[in-house]
């Protein structure tokens, strides 16, 4: 017996590999994430607000979810073959979160992005090894050089590929049915009221709000957009509005297009902010809640704010935040560029 062994007993030595708690790969360290109350921004709220913190997804947003998904999915029908290339335009996040799983499971990973995204997105996609493809923000989603199209051309062009289309895959909106949603409503006890958050592609709020809706028809789910995307009015009359559409800073939310992962039935109105409000309540919820998020908390949690009227004493809002400020320290949180946009003095 060696001298550690006499000195504490044999229990402390190097127990058996099945006693061990370990994770198999990064991947499996996605879901289970926090919720953390909201103080001083709510203070005139009459609700308890929580914050439903993605942020502690190993990718650092609310993608890996859906991306394990989708790509599992893939795998499972045959389209995404042994050593082959994932490909797909991205604000940043779902492209982070591919990468993960290609690095785990031996892809190679091409992500195409609009020049409107931050650069630290940019530099830490490279970071982990995937190829960045940068459109120019300012052209029709059907114009050849945009993002979308980009996407397509290059999954057409490169051999053994496959193009994830997050925007109408329904792979995305599952990924939150099976996993935010009963996540939300376990934490809360199932006394959840309202649900507040971002829309981009879709998929979170409506697979959220299926889950919720299918435990409480009642419980409320509200979508923020931003100016320059066509959701909020689509939802309100039916109409595609190409008047609507015009170029915008806020990343990650609002779109030109109507993805089939966004279920209008399932959302119960829409609220409008700024690009210059999202911007500063990015700020705030860093220096006021010690919550260092990306720039469509500060768009999410403005938007809730406007909502103050639907809520009453007895209700339980969560807000979803989507990814983390570390991508955005040369937009949002650098004064220089606040002033620039002249969102501050």
């Amino acid at each position: 017996m060696t001298a550690l062994a006499k000195t504490f007993g044999k229990k402390y030595l190097c127990s058996n590999k099945k006693d061990m708690d370990y994770k198999e790969n990064i991947l499996e360290t996605i879901g289970n994430t926090p919720l953390v109350k909201i103080n001083a921004l709510t203070k005139d709220l009459p609700c308890l607000v929580l914050a439903k913190y993605e942020t502690f997804n190993p990718g650092n947003s609310v993608k890996d979810r859906m991306a394990v998904k989708m790509v599992n999915d893939a795998e499972a029908a045959g389209i995404l073959k042994p050593g082959g290339t994932i490909i797909e335009g991205t604000s940043g996040n779902t492209g982070m979160g591919l990468a993960l799983v290609a690095i785990v499971r031996g892809y190679k990973m091409i992500c195409v992005m609009s020049d409107k995204q931050s650069k630290e997105k940019m530099d830490i996609l490279k970071a982990v090894g995937s190829k960045v493809v940068v459109c120019p923000t300012d052209v029709a989603a059907d114009d050849p050089r945009s993002y979308y199209s980009t996407s397509k051309r290059l999954a057409e062009e490169t051999p053994n590929s496959w193009y994830v289309n997050q925007y109408d895959n329904p792979g995305n909106c599952v990924a939150h049915f099976e996993s935010t949603g009963p996540e939300i409503w376990r934490q809360t006890d199932g006394k959840i009221t309202h649900f507040v958050v971002g829309v981009g592609t879709g998929g979170t709020i409506s697979g959220v709000a299926s889950y919720l809706k299918m435990k409480n028809p009642d419980v409320k789910i509200w979508g923020v957009d931003t100016y320059g995307s066509v959701f909020k009015k689509y939802h309100e009359t039916g109409i595609f509005d190409e008047n609507e559409i015009y170029p915008y800073v806020t990343e990650g939310i609002g779109e030109d297009i109507l993805p089939l992962n966004v279920n209008f039935d399932l959302i119960d109105g829409f609220t409008k902010v700024t690009d210059k409000e999202a911007a500063i309540y990015t700020q705030r919820l860093a220096k006021e809640e010690g919550m260092f998020l990306g720039n469509s908390a500060g768009a999410a949690m403005k938007g809730l704010l406007q909502l103050k009227e639907h809520f009453t004493k007895d209700d339980v809002v969560v807000i979803l935040f989507h990814d983390h400020g570390s991508r955005y320290v040369g937009k949002m949180y650098n004064e220089e560029w606040m002033k620039e946009k002249g969102f501050i003095e």
